[in-house]
């Protein structure tokens, strides 16, 4: 059962984070719309769109994203509040304990941080699909796809290589194409360009060049001008933004993730960096929050201006830490469940030692 100071608390708590999430994403809004208004004008974007296709699932992004910080900028302002008006002091010296003190901060960090686990891995995907595909066409140029020597494996033991891919006619150049079996070329073959047949939904190869190895060491040589055929790849696969990985749920991203594992993709570090972040960051809530209390409970000279002054450090420095952590994993210098469980490690320890030093 709720004591009423439970519920003191955790009104505040949560009351405090809904106005000043609310307030950064208007802001955050206004200033967007400032920044695309013209993207909007010259693409003639429709207003319904804008509104309910678009910033209707902007808003979700913003909030999630912003929620561990704005968790502990509340926490630090209204507790803050409550130790310069001797709130926090009447109730400890009530027979209070600090553990006890801490309980309705857990409950309403264990909210966001649900809420948040839950936006990241199911809402968040399926709102990003909608205000991505919006971007892409009403504020995003077209994709120009300008990789130089592709090289991939579409399926077991079958590897393609490009020089180019024109992603605009839909055209690869000086395309070649092997299958091995074991250590042994089984097949190879070479041509001059493909092109993507929108209609059949099939590559046509024009001036190809093929061999095929037998067992015995013996070879077949065919050549032609132009041969239409089924491959295990289309253009989309050479069209690729970076946050297109937003718009995958859980189930798409680990697919997606052994997808370009198998084709040996650069970006596999990315992808595996936002993979465990959606469930590191909602993680930090807790942490933030119980260094906002440990924090803000102490009433000082200077007050809540002080509180936060220090809070917005250590939250600033909190994000510094996660970017430059993400940053080697993307790197290949660390791990990257381990670079984006850094930050919580880091501060998850400070914050043991803040709380054991609080006032009790």
């Amino acid at each position: 059962m709720m004591k009423i100071l439970d519920q003191y608390i955790l009104r505040k708590f949560l009351g405090t984070f809904i106005y000043s999430i609310a307030l950064i994403s208007i802001v955050i809004i206004v200033f967007d719309i400032s920044e695309k208004m013209e993207d909007f004008i010259d693409k003639h974007a429709p207003l319904k769109a804008i509104v309910f296709t678009y910033y209707c699932n902007f808003v979700p992004y913003i909030v999630n994203l912003f929620s561990p910080l704005f968790t502990f900028i509340s926490v630090v302002f209204f507790t803050s509040r409550m130790a310069a008006r001797s709130e926090v002091v009447a109730i400890l010296s009530g027979g209070i304990s600090f553990k006890r003190f801490l309980y309705p901060y857990l409950a309403g960090a264990f909210f966001i941080a649900t809420l948040s686990f839950y936006f990241n891995h199911v809402v968040i995907p399926n709102a990003n699909k909608k205000r991505l595909a919006f971007e892409n066409t009403y504020v995003h140029n077209p994709y120009m796809n300008n990789s130089q020597n592709i090289h991939r494996q579409i399926s077991k033991g079958v590897f393609i290589y490009l020089e180019s891919f024109n992603n605009i006619q839909n055209t690869g150049y000086k395309f070649a194409l092997e299958r091995i079996s074991g250590n042994l070329l089984k097949y190879k073959m070479m041509s001059d360009y493909i092109v993507w047949d929108t209609v059949k939904k099939r590559w046509k190869i024009f001036g190809y060049f093929i061999r095929r190895f037998a067992d015995d060491g013996s070879q077949q040589v065919s050549s032609g001008g132009e041969m239409d055929t089924v491959l295990n790849f289309t253009p989309m696969d050479f069209v690729e933004r970076l946050n297109d990985v937003e718009a995958m749920d859980y189930k798409e991203l680990n697919s997606y993730i052994e997808q370009q594992r198998m084709q040996g993709s650069t970006n596999i570090l990315y992808y595996e960096v936002e993979k465990y972040k959606r469930t590191a960051f909602p993680f930090a809530t807790f942490i933030l929050t119980f260094i906002g209390v440990s924090l803000s409970s102490r009433k000082v000279k200077g007050g809540t201006g002080l509180h936060l002054g220090i809070g917005l450090f250590i939250a600033f420095s909190f994000i510094l830490v996660m970017q430059v952590s993400t940053t080697f994993a993307e790197g290949g210098l660390l791990s990257p469940l381990v670079s984006v469980w850094i930050p919580n490690i880091v501060y998850g320890i400070l914050a043991f030692f803040m709380i054991r030093l609080a006032p009790k």
